[in-house]
């Protein structure tokens, strides 16, 4: 190699295995935390889940795309329909 030239170093296996293993650190430490994800959502949080708008999933509910929950008066999402509804809408 020249003075002045670089090597060009494929990073991509070792980002892999490093982002490998923060999922692995990160999974252990919320399994031994305790703390409880809860399974139903409300209209803001089944948003933040789907990665869409509160308007969109009050759409997706009243089309019947997503059933809900209801208690009392309040309409909630369960996180295994919305990973359903995922999992049918992919291409």
């Amino acid at each position: 190699m020249t003075p002045g030239r670089y090597r060009v170093v494929d990073m991509s296996p070792f980002i892999e295995a490093m982002a490998q293993q923060v999922a692995i650190r990160v999974k252990t430490e919320l399994e031994s935390s305790g703390v409880v994800r809860p399974r139903l959502l409300n209209v803001k949080q089944a948003a933040v889940y789907l990665g869409r708008t509160e308007d969109s999933i009050r759409h997706l509910q009243g089309s019947g795309a997503l059933p809900v929950v209801r208690i009392d008066s309040r309409v909630q999402f369960d996180v295994h329909d919305l990973d359903r509804w995922i999992s049918q809408n992919k291409s």
